[in-house]
């Protein structure tokens, strides 16, 4: 599989990426939700900053972390323990503040030609795909939620 990651344009997400100051990306819920515990070591992301159509870079994954049912201690101490590789804003840090966790170590950050992303109206902000022209303008096909059921 392959991985879209919207990245936060307001807390420059993309720019921390590439720059190689940010090597992890985290998502959190109350309950298990795209994409814990369904992303894997080898896996390829593909990085879009949000409000553009522009997928502009990849890595590979390292390492993940799933966490559920955290209790408030420990939701701070995940976060801290990894901001190092999160480097995440005080806003950040409040939004990934939640029960379940799954934090996405990555490395080989490369950017690419950019690829014209095809909007569709059910997306969350992370998209598990077969391959990345499947959201790409003139090969994309209509997105399900097949490839994020848990195995």
């Amino acid at each position: 599989m392959v991985h879209l990651v919207y990245c936060d344009d307001k807390e420059k997400e993309l720019e921390k990426i590439l720059d190689g100051t940010k090597v992890m990306v985290v998502r959190g819920a109350a309950a298990r939700k795209i994409p814990h515990s369904r992303v894997f070591e080898g896996e390829k992301l593909f990085f879009m900053e949000k409000g553009t159509k522009k997928i502009t870079a990849m890595a590979t994954v390292v390492s993940v972390q799933n966490h559920v049912k955290l209790p408030e201690n420990e939701i701070v101490k995940v976060l801290e323990d990894n901001q190092s590789k999160l480097n995440l804003t005080d806003k950040q840090k409040k939004r990934w503040h939640k029960k379940c966790l799954c934090l996405v170590e990555f490395k080989d950050v490369s950017e690419i030609e950019p690829l014209e992303f095809e909007h569709q109206r059910n997306m969350d902000d992370w998209l598990i795909l077969e391959k990345i022209e499947d959201v790409v303008v003139g090969t994309s096909i209509p997105y399900n939620y097949n490839n994020s059921k848990f195995k």
